[in-house]
């Protein structure tokens, strides 16, 4: 579709967001080039989990590495005796995937080659707005243009102007691959959150709370994760690690040996929507598709490919129309004004969740998932709807005990402000 030897569309970075949205804008038939610091072939570090019923939907799950059918989280305070009522389980009953990340890059790279994209190597530096293009200058001076750049580079994105927000909230993790003196999770198990602290002391319980991400890879090989869920003034991989090595000690747990650590990435929760009078278009954690209730980025990435690049191909079919106003189309189709609502609960509820301490995080969990399993599927995957969100937060707080009504309606000045937006999105 493009004209007189312009590209349509300069994709910055070769990650998961890039090559989906690439990847999508090719099958529109539109000319896309990538640049990117490394090129295509280079290896994903990352590893990407998701639920089973999500994949499914994406019809993706033959890229999968390891599925669980038996995914549990634990929500009470935590017993040293086995079948203690405080170590009782919350079945979720609902697949939960690994994708195999080599299968997944694969994937992504063979779908974007059937497209004829083209590849570009380099550390992108500047970049010059004109109405009907825009250029990209690279640290060794090569021009790269087309009539719409997308910045996929990332939470840290290279050119793209995010609003102000205030300090950001970040997840942080340490976990390890590797055998140990005895099974720390049950054959075949996957467990989402558990938030059991009988293994601290005093003191110890009044710091900001962590919980065990964990999964049976077979073969005697298990993958544990101490993870903090989100706060301002993040926790140190030094507290994780030794928060993690006291839960299995306390369990007379030892590690037989370690295949690797995964030291875990600042993940920013609560990144503000970009400002959307710009002449680029964002994709993925470079335009705050995270989400800030549960960190999931992934599926988002994968299902909103489709939409945004069929409305960036519908625009450029007015050849009349700027660079600007393209990437304003791409802005309404990737944050409708039902989506910013949407992240304005989700942030609300982030908010409330970096307040609470570890006893009423473990009750306000409990009690998120009593919810029926689409409720609270649907809202840590972001797919309810807006009415389907506020009814499903509405039944909770009716079930939730006094506690969690307490934290939740406790305001502390920037909470009205995310509840305000929900009604006016564009304060």
């Amino acid at each position: 579709m493009s004209s007189k030897g312009l590209p349509d569309v300069l994709v910055l970075g070769a990650g998961p967001a890039g090559m989906a949205i690439a990847s999508a804008l090719g099958k529109e038939k539109l000319e896309v080039e990538v640049l990117s610091p490394k090129g295509p072939d280079e290896p994903w570090p990352n590893t990407y989990g998701i639920w089973g019923k999500e994949v499914d939907q994406l019809g993706l799950q033959d890229l999968l590495e390891y599925r669980w059918k038996n995914t549990v989280s634990f929500f009470g305070h935590g017993s040293i005796e086995e079948h203690h009522y405080e170590n009782k389980a919350t079945e979720h009953s609902l697949d939960y995937g690994l994708f195999d990340k080599k299968k997944l890059h694969s994937y992504w790279l063979n779908e974007c080659n059937k497209s004829l994209i083209k590849w570009h190597e380099g550390f992108a530096e500047k970049i010059n707005f004109e109405k009907y293009k825009t250029t990209v200058t690279t640290k060794n001076g090569e021009t790269y243009s087309a009539r719409l750049v997308v910045d996929a580079t990332g939470y840290d994105p290279v050119f793209l102007k995010l609003k102000s927000c205030g300090p950001l909230a970040v997840q942080t993790c340490y976990g390890i691959v590797g055998t140990f003196s005895k099974p720390p999770l049950k054959k075949g198990q996957f467990v989402l959150m558990d938030y059991r602290n009988d293994h601290l002391n005093e003191e110890q319980k009044k710091e900001p709370p962590t919980f065990l991400y964990a999964m049976d890879m077979g073969n005697g090989k298990y993958f544990l994760e101490e993870t903090s869920l989100g706060l301002v003034n993040p926790l140190t991989m030094e507290n994780l690690k030794e928060r993690l090595e006291k839960r299995l000690s306390y369990r007379n747990i030892s590690i037989t040996s370690m295949q690797h650590e995964e030291l875990g990435l600042f993940l920013p929760m609560n990144m503000p929507i970009p400002n959307f009078k710009q002449q680029i278009l964002g994709y993925g954690g470079a335009a705050s598709m995270v989400h800030p209730a549960s960190g999931y980025l992934i599926g988002n990435v994968l299902r909103r490919a489709p939409l945004v690049a069929k409305a960036i191909s519908t625009a450029m079919n007015d050849k009349k129309l700027s660079t600007y106003n393209i990437a304003r189309k791409g802005w309404e189709s990737l944050w409708p004004t039902e989506l910013i609502r949407k992240k304005s609960i989700y942030q609300f509820g982030l908010e409330k969740l970096m307040r609470f301490d570890e006893k009423l995080l473990r009750e306000f969990f409990g009690s998120f998932f009593q919810l029926p399993k689409t409720q609270w599927y649907g809202f840590l995957t972001d797919t309810l709807s807006l009415r389907e969100i506020v009814y499903a937060m509405c039944i909770m707080f009716i079930r939730a005990p006094w506690s969690v009504k307490k934290g939740l309606m406790i305001m502390h000045g920037k909470e009205l402000k995310m509840l305000l937006r929900i009604v006016l999105p564009n304060i």
